[in-house]
């Protein structure tokens, strides 16, 4: 089996943890025995343009010539059995998929965020959940409040390019939806469900978890929309130590905040960004990993994380966090998640505190039975099977 893997990779300045999946993917489907054709751009390459090629750039997310040209020929040569999508933008564009159906291959794309509709692929504007671009041809909320980057043209350029890609989107053989709540936006959105495949993300297994730690460990973006200040709204309504600590890792614009919380109280940590190694002793010292977003968060990584390392997860039940820790699952959740609100997170925290010792074990059963590489790669290999040339 042969296929294209297409992605435009976010810039290095820019954490990504969908750069990230996409080379586990890529990895991960390598081991299994199939051939993978990585077609890969990056927005770092675009300072290093020449002037006729920034000149045309505003237009690739509609229209990308040079990447439709060398889309012909990888396609020409290799006659790959699929090209599976991540990002498009800003120099792949979606055209690709017509590129790929105009030599009758099928395409697969990942859903990442919500930008079939939404200029900033969020569904959040101004510290709250926004859908007014829902249901339009056209999203001039999107470029009134300057959703994309900041810049009203830029913002004009995306809504544009989402209108004119409509039909492109709805073209599109199979739609792997990371969680049930992006199974529901694609539906909303018009695409049928039979075109629809549930398929988390996974990551590689750490191995036996560690015994746990004590207190809670915040892992993410220092951003508004990950819900920093509803945490450290609940937090304050305990008492200094009460609940044992509060680590906080990443960095992100709300640093400052986070910092005055540890100058302020002596059970709030402030560890910075962390490597790899610094993640997994921050996942060791602590017992509930935290998921406090305020948006639609897709499938925020750091939970699959904790639950690969029996740390059961406090969230909020909005967008794919419910689905992660397993409100559904027959097998029993891993974890509790509460509205979005500091009331009701506040009454949840001592609760997890202790609870964790009791799902520690179905956090890591679920890792398995959902998220390990071996099952995600499985079920990935068999949508590429299903799939009819276009």
């Amino acid at each position: 089996m042969r296929i294209v893997v297409a992605h435009n990779r976010y810039r290095q300045a820019q954490p990504s943890g969908e750069n990230t999946i996409v080379d586990a993917e890529i990895a991960q489907l390598g081991a299994a025995g199939v051939e993978v054709l990585p077609f890969l751009r990056s927005s770092d390459e675009i300072p290093s343009m020449s002037g006729a090629a920034k000149a045309l750039l505003p237009l690739s997310p509609i229209y990308a010539p040079r990447a439709q040209h060398d889309l012909d020929e990888l396609i020409t040569r290799h006659r790959p059995d699929a090209l599976h999508l991540h990002n498009p933008y800003p120099l792949l564009s979606p055209w690709v998929v017509r590129t790929a159906h105009k030599h009758g291959v099928p395409v697969v794309q990942t859903v990442h965020n919500y930008r079939q509709v939404c200029s900033s692929g969020l569904y959040f504007r101004d510290g709250m959940i926004c859908q007014d671009c829902r249901g339009k041809v056209l999203g001039v909320p999107a470029i009134v409040h300057r959703c994309y980057r900041g810049s009203r043209a830029q913002s004009a350029l995306m809504a544009t390019t989402l209108a004119v890609h409509r039909g492109t989107w709805k073209s599109v053989d199979r739609y792997i939806a990371l969680t049930s709540g992006i199974a529901a936006h694609l539906q909303d959105y018009g695409i049928p469900a039979e075109r629809i495949v549930v398929k988390p993300n996974g990551i590689p297994d750490p191995g036996t978890p560690a015994p746990l730690g004590d207190g809670f460990l915040f892992l993410g973006r220092l951003s508004p929309e990950k819900g920093l200040d509803l945490l450290l709204t609940a937090w304050r309504r305990h008492p200094d130590g009460a609940l044992g600590p509060l680590r906080i890792a990443g960095d992100g614009e709300l640093r400052p905040l986070v910092e005055a919380a540890a100058a302020e109280r002596a059970d709030v940590t402030f560890l910075g960004p962390l490597d790899r190694a610094g993640v997994r002793a921050a996942l060791d010292a602590s017992s509930v990993v935290l998921a406090t977003s305020t948006w639609h968060d897709v499938l925020p990584t750091v939970i699959i994380e904790a639950l690969a390392s029996g740390r059961p997860v406090l969230g909020t039940a909005l967008g794919g966090i419910p689905y992660l820790v397993g409100v559904d699952d027959p097998a029993g959740p891993a974890g509790w998640v509460v509205p979005a609100e500091p009331a009701a997170l506040a009454a949840a925290l001592p609760t997890a505190r202790s609870g964790a010792a009791a799902l520690a074990g179905a956090a890591r059963a679920r890792y398995e039975r959902t998220f390990h590489p071996d099952v995600v790669t499985r079920q990935l290999i068999a949508i590429y099977t299903g799939l009819r040339p276009a």
